[in-house]
Formats: C-alpha cells, structure tokens, sequence
C-alpha cells in the first residue's frame, strides 16, 4: 500500500501531467484554427502565420501570469511591513523562514477584517507573504504561526511557482473566451470564433478542474509540512477553525471584495452556500429554480473548489496531533 506522501505525490504528478495534455491541445487547437483559416485563403505561409499567433497569445498570457505579484497585491489592498514597523511578525517569519530553509519574503499586511492569508511570487526569493488584520488579530500567537509556516510552505514546495504554470491554459482559455463574448458583430469572423469558442469552453472547464485537485492536494502536503515545523498541528487546527468561523460570519458583499484571491489564500473566502433572495410580497416564498441552482453550486464548488473541505483538514490534523502525543 503506498504511503499518504506517495500517494499525494502520485495524484499531484498526475494532475499536472493531464494539465501539460490540456496545454498542448489548446495550443494545437489554436493552431489549426488560424491554419485552416489562412490555408482556405491559399495563404502559402498559413503554417507560419498559425505558429505566429500562437506564440504571441503564449508569450502575452505567460508574462502577464509571470508579473502578477504586484496585481494580487492590490486585490488584496496590501501594503510592505518591515521589522520596524511590524517586529512581531517580521520576527516570527523571520524563524519560520529559517527552519524550512526558504529566503524570508517580504511581509505586506492588508488592513481588511476579511481573514487573508497567502503567498505571491514565482520565485522563492521574491515572494510577497500577505496577511490581513483580520487574520493576525484572531489568532494566537502559536496559530499565527501555524498559518505563516503554511504559507512557506507553498514556497518550499515551489506551489506558487507550479500552480502559476499550471494555470496558464485555464488563463489562456479564459482570455479566448472573455475577448470572443465582447465581440457584438462577427461578421465573416464567425469562422474564427465558433470553433475557438468551443475549445476554450472545454480547456477551461477540464483545465480548471484538474488544476483544481491539484490545488487541494498541495493544500493537504502544506498543512502536513506546517504541522512538521512547528511540532503542533493542533495549532494549525484551531486556526483553520477560527479562520472558517471568522470567514462564516462575514458579509457576504466583504467576501466578494476579495473574490479575487480566494483560491491563493488558506482557506477560500467565499460562503460556503449561496445567498437566497426570497421571493413574494412579503419574501416568503421560495424561488422555483432554487433546488436546481443550490445543487448546480455544489457542483462547481466539488468540480473547481481549490482547496480540500475545511473540517477534512481539522480532522486530519487533529489525527496527526494525537499521533504526536502517543510517541
């Protein structure tokens, strides 16, 4: 029987083997398009032209994935910490840093309420650490630091750097389709846009579900290597918990405002089930379509959640707690 690590490492292998088949296949779809649209004009360098295009889309979306830092940063409305200015924290990353071995980040706090944690940066040594108020003021200092080795976690296990790259066909498909939508009239275009709709519908759909289970597996191997660190999984627990509460009991309109970096941060900021608007004079009668959308939103959430269930992940840490106390 293998092991939990061999089989994460297996799942997490797979995932971004199926990802790289996803990649290639947009970029092969891409490319016949735009062959078989020049080679109908009996355009003789169609295959040139096609490998041009191709490589231009490649290229704009890989830069724009590869200077994200500074755009994540102000979705998450955060601003540079140093030790002068914030020495608790600095410290406490400072220690965390060292015993995984990685290079201290740079330390941004956002003054949310909303409980922010996450790592930003291709590269080991230029990764940005953001924590909201909300996260450091609920927390002990044993959960802080429970969370903070979470997140440098990520960057021993180069997660950012990978998820960046894996992402990059959900981001390519998504950029096709958005750019398709606005076009209002087509025109002759409209040999173009049916077929590329179609692929990017299908590559952003598989590609985000594969990058999904490969999200939620790197979640579960950063949890383990936070729990190894600091020696207490159980304070990671109880900060998944409150951390969960804290999300629970957030406006649903604050949430929104940081949908934009739900999937970076430690938990996923959005409610766990959908906002009802009830219907009827006095808004007591319940929609018709209610049933189906509730079930078509837990759908999308097991299809394209990036992180595993919260309470799995207390379990397991709690397991993992009692295992430490029995040596």
């Amino acid at each position: 029987m293998p092991t939990r690590a061999a089989s994460l490492r297996l799942r997490m292998v797979a995932a971004i083997l199926g990802l790289l088949v996803v990649t290639v296949g947009l970029l092969a779809g891409v490319w016949v398009v735009f062959y078989a649209l020049f080679a109908v004009a009996e355009s003789s360098l169609a295959p040139q032209i096609a490998f041009i295009v191709t490589a231009g889309v490649l290229l704009t979306i890989g830069y724009l994935e590869y200077t994200h830092i500074g755009t994540v940063e102000r979705l998450a409305d955060a601003h540079p910490v140093d030790r002068e200015t914030a020495p608790d924290l600095y410290e406490t990353t400072t220690r965390v840093a060292a015993q995984l071995d990685v290079p201290v980040p740079t330390i941004a706090v956002s003054e949310r309420e909303t409980p922010e944690a996450l790592t930003v940066g291709f590269r080991p040594d230029s990764v940005h650490l953001i924590l909201s108020l909300g996260t450091i003021e609920s927390l002990e200092p044993a959960e802080l630091e429970a969370v903070i080795a979470h997140e440098l976690a990520h960057v021993k296990n180069r997660d950012t750097m990978v998820m960046t790259v894996v992402s990059l066909p959900i981001v390519l498909a998504d950029g096709i389709r958005s750019r398709i939508t606005a076009i209002e009239r087509p025109g002759w275009t409209i040999v173009i846009i049916v077929p590329l709709a179609a692929l990017s519908a299908v590559i952003w759909v598989v590609g985000r579900t594969i990058a999904a289970h490969l999200s939620r597996a790197r979640e579960v191997a950063a949890d383990r290597a936070a729990a190894e660190v600091t020696g207490s999984p159980a304070a990671l627990a109880d900060a998944l918990a409150k951390l969960d509460h804290h999300i629970s009991e957030t406006p649903a309109r604050d949430l929104r405002e940081v949908s934009g970096v739900s999937s970076l941060s430690i938990l996923p900021l959005e409610p766990a089930e959908l906002e009802k608007v009830m219907l009827g004079p006095e808004g007591e009668t319940e929609p018709a379509y209610w049933e189906l959308r509730r079930r078509l939103h837990r759908l999308e959430r097991w299809l394209f959640g990036s992180h595993p269930s919260t309470e799995d992940r207390i379990a397991a840490l709690r397991d993992r707690q009692r295992e430490v106390e029995a040596r």
